[in-house]
C-alpha cells in the first residue's frame, strides 16, 4: 500500500487497511482476471478516507465463468487480531447486476439493529458499496454489460471470531467485513467506539430503554455474580464512558446505568470520561480533593499521595476512619460530572464498587435505573 502514518504521543505507527478494504481489491483482482483473462499481481483502490492503496493479490486463479484470489490483511502498527489473514474473493459471471454474499468464515447476522439485517451475511454496507464500485469500473474497462457474483471467504475465519465481540454481538460463524474508511490507524479508539455503538444500537433494537454500561472484567464479573440474567444486557464501554454515554443519547435512551469498580470509576469524581491511564490519572488527586472537601486532616490525605492504587488509598482512609466522609462526597461529585454530560437528556447513575473493601457505592438514580433494568 501507499505508507501512511500517523502520531500516537511520541510513536510513528505505520496504518494498515481493513477487512473491507481487502475484500474490495480481492473483489477488483478477480473481476480483472475474470473480464481480463489475465493473472492479476496487485491492484489499487481509493478507500472512502480518501486514500489510495495499491494492494498485493495472491492465490490467482482463473475459471471458465469465475475467478478467485485473495489479499493478505496488513493491519500496520495496530495489534488487530485479524492481522496476516487471507481474505478471498470470487468473482462469477451472472446474467445481471451485482451481488454479494459470504462463504467460508464470514459471519452471518442473528440479532436486529447492525450494520445488515437478520440473517444477511456481515459484509457491512461500507465494503459492499466498495466492491461494487470496484467491480463496475472493471467492467466498464472491458465493456462488459452482464452481471457478477462476489463471493467473500476468510478460511480461518471461525476460528478467529471466537476471540472477538462477534458472538456477544450476535455475529456468528466467523468474522465481520467490516471498515467505514477503509484505513486502520494504529492504536485507534474508532474501533472499540464503533463496537460501542452497534452493541447499542442492539439493545435499542431489542425494545430496551435503559442502557447497562460496564467498563471490564470486574463488572461483568459482580454481575454474572448478582444478577446473572443481565449478563446478556450488557454493552462494555471499557475506558470510554464519555463516549458511551454519549452514544446512548444519541439513539434515545432513556436511562443509562455505569457499573465499574472504583479504581477506573473514581475518575469520574474528577470529570475524566475517558479513563484510560494514558489519557489522565487523577486517582489519587481526586481522592484528596474530596477527602479536603469532607474536612479529613492534611496529614492523611498527603499519605494518599504515594499510594499506587485506589484500593490501597482505602485502606489508609479506613485506618483513620475516613472512608465513609470521602466515599459520601465522592459519590456526590461523580453524580454532577455525569448529569452534567446528559444535560438532561436521559437519566443517569452509576454503581461503584470494591471487592477487598465490601462497598458499593451508588449514585442518586442508581437504584431507580436498576429497578427499570430488572423490568425491561
Amino acid at each position: 500500500m501507499n505508507e501512511k502514518y500517523i502520531y500516537s504521543g511520541t510513536q510513528k505507527l505505520r496504518c494498515g487497511y481493513t477487512t473491507g478494504s481487502c475484500a474490495t481489491a480481492a473483489a477488483m483482482a478477480a473481476a480483472e482476471m475474470l473480464l481480463g483473462r489475465k493473472k492479476v499481481d496487485s491492484v489499487s483502490i481509493t478507500v472512502p478516507s480518501g486514500d489510495t492503496l495499491t494492494i498485493p493479490v495472491i492465490h490467482q486463479n482463473i475459471g471458465e465463468n469465475s475467478a478467485l484470489c485473495a489479499v493478505v490483511k496488513d493491519s500496520g502498527d495496530d495489534p488487530d487480531i485479524t492481522n496476516g489473514i487471507e481474505v478471498f474473493a470470487e468473482v462469477s459471471l451472472t446474467d445481471s447486476g451485482i451481488t454479494i454474499r459470504g462463504g467460508e468464515g464470514v459471519g452471518k447476522v442473528t440479532k436486529a439493529g447492525l450494520d445488515q439485517p437478520v440473517g444477511e451475511w456481515a459484509i457491512n454496507s461500507v465494503p459492499r458499496r466498495m466492491m461494487t464500485s470496484a467491480v463496475t469500473e472493471i467492467a466498464e474497462i472491458y465493456g462488459y454489460s452482464g452481471g457478477l457474483s462476489i463471493t467473500v471467504s476468510v478460511p480461518k475465519g471461525e476460528e478467529l471470531a471466537r476471540k472477538t465481540f462477534n458472538p456477544r454481538m450476535g455475529i456468528i460463524g466467523g468474522i465481520s467485513i467490516i471498515g467505514t474508511t477503509g484505513i486502520v490507524e494504529p492504536m485507534s479508539s474508532s474501533a472499540m467506539i464503533g463496537t460501542i455503538r452497534a452493541e447499542a444500537n442492539m439493545r435499542k433494537a431489542a425494545g430496551y430503554d435503559t442502557l447497562l454500561l460496564t467498563v471490564g472484567n470486574y463488572s461483568e464479573e459482580l454481575i454474572r455474580l448478582k444478577a446473572g440474567t443481565l449478563s446478556e444486557r450488557t454493552v462494555t464501554c471499557s475506558n470510554f464512558i464519555g463516549d458511551a454515554i454519549d452514544i446512548a443519547i444519541s439513539l434515545k435512551f432513556g436511562g443509562i446505568l455505569i457499573i465499574g469498580h472504583i479504581g477506573k470509576l473514581v475518575k469520574l469524581g474528577s470529570g475524566i470520561m475517558n479513563t484510560h491511564s494514558s489519557y489522565a490519572d487523577g486517582r489519587m488527586e481526586t481522592l484528596i480533593a474530596c477527602g479536603a472537601i469532607a474536612g479529613v486532616e492534611s496529614r492523611i490525605l498527603a499519605k494518599i499521595t504515594d499510594c499506587a492504587t485506589v484500593d490501597a488509598a482505602l485502606d489508609i482512609l479506613t485506618e483513620h476512619s475516613c472512608t465513609e466522609a470521602v466515599l459520601k462526597v465522592l459519590t456526590e461529585r461523580i453524580n454532577a460530572y455525569l448529569s452534567a454530560r446528559t444535560k438532561g437528556e436521559a437519566d443517569i447513575g452509576a454503581v461503584i464498587f470494591s471487592n477487598k473493601h465490601d462497598l458499593m457505592l451508588k449514585t442518586e438514580k442508581a437504584e431507580e435505573l436498576m429497578k427499570r433494568i430488572s423490568e425491561e
